[in-house]
């Protein structure tokens, strides 16, 4: 990687390679298991300038996200979030019926449909068709694109300026990080407010959270380098909440510059200093986040090798793109995890990229009476748990892999 996607500093550091894996979206097919699949590193670089942590882009945004495979909807607790944060921004800002909520990767409609409910004007930027179609099918105006200051001008000839701008895990999917805040800066309202949620750097390295790594992550954030990609182009972030969502992820608060009507918390410099204290403005941080990983596989391999010489079945739930980083970094395939399970349709009778485990409806799970149950959504642990707490009927045991591996 010759250049930081940011300060474009050519001062770059790999500290942690997860090997060669495919792109943990491109499940295959009966028709497509015979094909060779690409592979490429998933080696991850340090801006020693910037400290932005980020990924080389080897396929473009629009070959990964024009189609997609993930919908949110399908996520109980996902919901419920999404819920309590629109209530929570419609009496913060007291957004009505004259308000517009614009959001950016909008998906399927799982948030917009809350504002909607209200009453209040909605619009969803998704660059999936294939998700896109399903937010329009509830009536939630959506427009497929692939969002940046372009875009962002279109939208504002059209006499669109947004009183909130909602981003829920979609900073780290932007290959170009500077035309896609521009594009914000310019499409907000002039009193508006930005809210973007992403999972924090500070909790990916302290809590092992390694698979959460792949290649349509481009980057990964601290609080110390998202207020320098916002302030270079001319917004401020004046507040931030630590949330339990993806295993621990920020959602900060941005405004204009020039907006200054909106007090700056102390929540920001207080969590700044968090960082600094836990060593993110230090390369060695980031090194000694290595080792660990490779300690966490070596614990993985050897509870998935003895429950096989034991005779015991171990099953997936989940298909998430996480997932299939754990298991391509650790080598896992279906002599070590005889299937997994999604409630997506979408990715039922499919096989996960590079492990090819067959992936099969829950109801897979009842039928072959597993020993083990391995968690790939950990994130998710206690809604699954819940979901199928009938296996332990039988004595199943459910896995969680991370921070370290568990038998709960």
């Amino acid at each position: 990687m010759a250049q930081c996607r940011f300060c474009n500093s050519e001062s770059m550091k790999v500290f942690l390679s997860l090997g060669k894996t495919p792109l943990a979206n491109s499940y295959l097919t009966e028709e497509t298991l015979g094909r060779a699949e690409p592979f490429y590193p998933l080696d991850l670089f340090l801006c020693e300038d910037c400290l932005l942590v980020q990924l080389p882009e080897f396929e473009k945004a629009e070959n990964i996200f024009s189609v997609y495979a993930y919908f949110s909807s399908y996520s109980s607790s996902w919901l419920e979030h999404a819920q309590i944060y629109a209530g929570s921004m419609i009496r913060r800002f007291g957004l009505g019926k004259k308000s517009l909520v614009v959001e950016l990767g909008s998906n399927d409609g799982y948030l917009l449909q809350f504002f909607k409910q209200e009453n209040i004007p909605v619009l969803g930027v998704e660059p999936a068709g294939n998700v896109a179609e399903i937010a329009q099918e509830k009536g939630i105006e959506t427009q497929v694109a692939f969002f940046g200051s372009a875009f962002a001008e279109e939208l504002v000839n059209e006499g669109k300026r947004p009183d909130l701008i909602v981003g829920n895990n979609i900073l780290a999917h932007v290959p170009d990080l500077n035309h896609f805040v521009a594009g914000m800066k310019k499409l907000l309202g002039g009193k508006g407010v930005i809210t973007m949620e992403f999972p924090h750097l500070l909790r990916l390295i302290g809590k092992n959270q390694f698979d959460t790594i792949y290649h349509e992550h481009f980057s990964y954030f601290s609080l110390l380098t998202v207020v320098k990609v916002f302030e270079s182009q001319g917004l401020k972030i004046f507040d931030v909440d630590e949330i339990p969502t993806h295993g621990g992820s920020l959602r900060i608060y941005a405004k204009h510059r020039e907006d200054h009507s909106k007090r700056i918390s102390d929540s920001i410099t207080g969590l700044i200093a968090r960082e600094i204290e836990a060593g993110l403005d230090n390369i060695d941080t980031y090194f000694s986040f290595g080792e660990r990983v490779k300690e966490i596989k070596a614990g993985i391999l050897d509870f998935l090798f003895t429950a096989r010489r034991d005779q015991k079945t171990v099953v997936g739930y989940g298909a998430p793109a996480k997932g299939n980083t754990l298991l391509n970094y650790c080598g896992i395939k279906p002599d070590l995890m005889d299937y997994t399970v999604d409630l997506n349709p979408y990715k039922q009778n499919k096989f996960l990229p590079g492990s090819r485990i067959p992936i099969f409806s829950p109801d897979k799970i009842r039928a072959t009476r597993p020993d083990f149950v391995f968690i790939l959504p950990w994130n998710l642990k206690e809604e699954i748990m819940e979901q199928i707490g009938y296996v332990r009927e039988w004595g199943c045991k459910f896995v969680v892999p991370i921070p370290k591996i568990q038998v709960m």
